[in-house]
Parts: structure tokens; sequence; C-alpha cells
């Protein structure tokens, strides 16, 4: 398949490397300094693109990547609280096509599936109080991570107790600490720690008088989540319409 790349950072190159690496071309790659390319015909050509930028600029990616009549894959975060009805309804009734996740791990689909079923079991205990948080390197932008909102989304659909996810403490890389994670009963804190290179590192908790239940996810490094875009892409490929990692994994959705 030909692929273009939009973001040719750390992990746009990861994602390189595992498409060719599976016998596909990268025809396109567009960054900061070559804007003009959403236009050519390179870019055109292509079966589907893979977006990894920031949350400033991938609503404006996905309008351009539209523009071209080319398929997208996506894991910025930010834009969906002001363009998310805009984009799906572009993708349900425009045409479009948009496969989008917080998350392209198989690790965390995984460890998505365990949450869901983890709150599903919990939610006849209410004894357990639960919390959450993520950790990540210093040059993510957004907080909570959108991994993380996914993941408050999944126990929210389960815990009858709780009705919102709100933002608890946020550890700045200077360490510096603001926010707290006092909050109403019908709400589930989630608390972000910006540090080194982290990957990733998701915890949610549920703590009672007598014991606590902990479970994690800690990304190693960006393989996995390179891995999964290029999977979502090869699914993207012949798909349409607004997807995402419950398409490409059934287990999701059990």
């Amino acid at each position: 398949m030909k692929f273009a790349l939009i973001g040719y950072g750390k992990m746009g190159k990861e994602i390189e490397k595992i498409a060719l690496s599976r016998g596909h071309e990268i025809v396109c790659k567009i960054d900061v300094d070559n804007q003009e390319e959403f236009e050519s015909e390179a870019f055109k050509s292509a079966d589907v693109a893979i977006e990894f930028t920031n949350p400033m600029v991938a609503y404006t990616n996905y309008m351009k990547t539209f523009q071209a009549g080319v398929k997208l894959v996506s894991g910025s975060t930010g834009w969906l609280e002001e363009h998310g009805e805009e984009v799906k309804r572009l993708c349900t009734e425009g045409g479009k096509t948009l496969f989008w996740s917080s998350n392209f791990s198989l690790g965390v689909a995984i460890f998505s599936a365990v949450n869901s079923y983890l709150a599903h079991i919990m939610n006849q205990f209410p004894s357990y109080d639960v919390s959450m948080s993520e950790t990540h390197h210093v040059h993510k932008l957004d907080a909570p991570s959108g991994t993380a909102i996914t993941l408050a989304e999944g126990i929210l659909e389960q815990l009858d107790r709780k009705q919102q996810w709100v933002k608890g403490t946020l550890t700045a890389p200077d360490g510096s600490i603001s926010g707290s994670t006092e909050c109403a009963a019908d709400e589930l804190p989630i608390s972000s720690i910006r540090e080194g290179e982290a990957p990733g590192i998701h915890a949610i908790c549920y703590d009672s008088e007598a014991d606590s239940i902990t479970i994690t996810h800690d990304a190693k490094n960006r393989h996995g989540f390179a891995l999964g875009a290029v999977l979502a892409a090869e699914y993207t490929a012949t798909h349409e319409g607004f997807l995402g990692m419950k398409d490409l994994f059934p287990f999701l959705s059990k």
C-alpha cells in the first residue's frame, strides 16, 4: 500500500520503519516546513495518510487531508472537544474516512478491555473508590492524556456511581504540583505527571478501607503505538467512515 506521513518526528520515523518492513511504500512525508505537499500528486496518490502531530494543528491537517481525498489515520489528541462532532459528521455523512484513536498500542487495547471488565465487576462493590493517574514525557501538551480520557469513559459506562471525569493534580516538568484530587463522590479524578521521556504510563486504582486494586499499563517505547497505527492504516485502506480500535479489535466491543 501507499502511505503518506503527516508529522515526521520520532513517532513518524518509527511508523515509517514499520511500514517499510511490512512491504508498504511511503509516497509523501509532510512536516511543518513543507505544508504545500498536501496539494501534491504524491500525497493524493496515497491509499492512507497517517497523522501524529499536536492538538493545535491536527484539525487543520484533517481538513487538508479530506480535501485531497485521502483516507486518514490519526493519533493526535486534544481536538475532539471543539471539532469532534464536525469531524465525525464529515465521516458519517460527508464521505470522508478517519480512523482515530487516542492510543494505537495493542497492549493498551487489551488494557482497555480489562479496564472495562474490572469496572463492570466493581459496580457491585461501592466501598471501592476509583481514581486514575497518567505519566507522559515533558513534550506532551494536553493533560489529561487522550488515552486516560478514553479509559475514564470506559469506566463511566460501567460504574453507576461515577458520572463524569475531572482533572486531578498536574505535576509539571519542574516538579511543581497544581490542582487537587478532591472532587464530588460521583466524579472520577485523573491526575497527570509530565517528566522525562516517558512514552506513557496509565494506572487505575480502586481503593477501600480494606485494600486497593491497581491495574497499570507501562509503555516501554513507541514501537507498540507505531505498529498499531500501521495495522490501523492497513484496515482503513479497505474501510470507510469514522473508525476506531473497536473496529480493528472486535474484542473491545464485548
